[in-house]
C-alpha cells in the first residue's frame, strides 16, 4: 500500500510540471499605468513566510498601498501558486526558489520576475525512530510538499547525492510522495510513512508533536548556511504596469522583514494571530518558538545561489534547463533600501539591480 501512497497524483503532477506553467504573456513590454487597483497576492501559512504573515497582520501592506485594495490567496506549496501567477490569478507570491526559477524558464522568461528575498533556511528532512544515517534510508517512503517545489529538488537531489535513485512518478530506491504537509503530518503520526523534508513549522511539528528527529539540515548543505526557502514573485506584466504598486509592496515587505530581526520576542504572537485568523488555530509556542531559531529573514534572494539551485532541479527531472538571465528585477527594492539607509541587495550577474 505504502508504495502506491499517491502514484497518480505523481504523474498528474509531473505532467503538470514539465510541460505546463508557460505564460503566454506577450513579448512586447507593458507601459507603465500608474497604481494598480487591485494587488492579488499569494502566500503561505508557513513560518518561512512569515513576512507575508506580519506584514498582513501590524497592516503593513496597507499602510504601503495606500488605495491599492490588497487581496490574498493562501497556497499549500509553490507549483500551485505559480500556475495561478502564470494564469493571472494573483499578481505576487511568496514562494521558493524552484518554482519561480521552473516558471521563468518554461517562459522563456515572461513570466514572472523574483523582486526580493524574504526567508533563509528553515527547511529539514525528519524522520522516525529507526533512521539514524542515510543508509537507513533504503525501501522507506518520504514526502515532500509538492512535486518540483524547492524542498522535493532538495530531497530528490540529496538522496541522488547518496546513491539513491529516485522517480518523479514514483517508486526507486527511495519513494518521495508529494503530499500536503497537514496530510503529511497526520501520515507521519500514523507510520504510514517514514519521513519528510519540510520547511517550517511542519519541521518543528513532526520533531515536537511528531516524535521524529532531524536527519538532515539544509542549511548543513550550503555554504554558511545560507540559501534561499522564499522569495517575493512578481508577475512580469504587473511589474511593468504598476511599478508605483510593486515598489509600494516591497516597502511594506521591507518594514516586515525589519521588525521580525528588531523584534523576535514579540514576532510569534503576530505569526500565530495570523495564522489564527487564516487557519483558525495557533501554532503551540514550542513549534513556533524552535521553528524560529531555524530561520533568517532577509530581502536579500541569495540570487548567486540560483543556477545551483537550477542544477539540481535539472538533476532530479523536475526541470528543464535554461538561461536564468532577467530572473531579478531589485531596482526597486534597491530604491527602497536606499530610502532607509541600508545597502543594496544584489542579482548576482542574473537581472538588474
Amino acid at each position: 500500500m505504502k508504495n502506491s501512497l499517491r502514484l497518480g497524483a505523481l504523474m498528474l503532477g509531473t505532467s503538470l510540471l514539465l510541460s505546463g506553467c508557460a505564460a503566454t504573456a506577450s513579448t512586447e513590454p507593458a507601459t507603465d499605468q500608474g497604481p494598480a487597483a487591485e494587488l492579488r497576492l499569494g502566500y503561505f501559512d508557513n513560518v518561512t513566510h512569515a513576512a507575508a504573515l506580519v506584514g498582513l497582520q501590524n497592516g503593513y501592506f496597507a499602510d504601503t498601498l495606500g488605495d491599492t485594495k490588497l487581496s490574498t490567496q493562501i497556497f499549500s506549496a509553490g507549483p500551485a501558486a505559480v500556475e495561478a501567477l502564470s494564469a493571472g490569478a494573483i499578481d505576487a507570491a511568496y514562494i521558493g526558489p524552484s518554482p519561480a526559477v521552473n516558471t521563468f524558464i518554461q517562459s522563456a522568461g515572461q513570466s514572472a520576475v523574483i523582486v526580493a528575498g524574504a526567508t533563509s533556511g528553515g527547511a529539514a528532512l525528519v524522520v522516525r525512530d529507526g533512521i539514524d544515517s542515510p543508509a537507513d534510508l533504503a525501501g522507506t517512503i518520504l514526502a515532500t510538499p509538492q512535486l518540483g517545489n524547492t524542498q522535493d529538488v532538495a530531497l530528490r537531489s540529496w538522496l541522488g547525492d547518496e546513491g539513491y535513485e529516485t522517480s518523479t512518478t514514483g517508486g526507486g530506491d527511495v519513494t518521495v510522495s508529494p503530499t500536503d504537509n497537514a496530510q503529511t503530518f497526520t501520515l507521519f503520526q500514523s507510520g504510514k510513512i517514514d519521513g519528510a523534508w519540510l520547511p517550517e513549522p511542519w519541521v518543528s511539528r513532526l520533531v515536537l508533536e511528531g516524535g521524529g528527529h532531524v536527519l538532515v539540515n539544509e542549511a548543513d548543505l550550503w555554504d554558511n548556511g545560507d540559501f534561499p526557502t522564499t522569495v517575493l514573485l512578481v508577475r512580469k506584466a504587473f511589474l511593468e504596469e504598476h511599478p508605483d504598486t510593486v515598489r509600494a509592496l516591497l516597502d511594506g515587505h521591507a518594514t516586515a522583514v525589519d521588525w521580525l530581526t528588531q523584534n523576535p520576542a514579540d514576532a510569534p504572537a503576530v505569526i500565530n494571530a495570523q495564522l489564527t485568523a487564516d487557519t483558525g488555530k495557533a501554532l503551540a509556542d514550542d513549534v513556533l518558538a524552535r521553528a524560529l531559531t531555524e530561520v533568517k529573514f532577509t530581502v536579500d534572494p541569495l540570487a548567486t545561489t540560483f543556477p545551483a539551485l537550477l542544477g539540481e532541479a535539472v538533476k532530479v527531472g523536475t526541470a528543464k534547463d535554461g538561461d536564468l538571465n532577467g530572473l531579478f528585477n531589485v531596482t526597486l527594492l534597491n530604491a527602497v533600501l536606499a530610502e532607509r539607509s541600508e545597502g543594496p541587495v544584489s542579482a548576482g550577474g542574473l537581472g538588474t539591480e
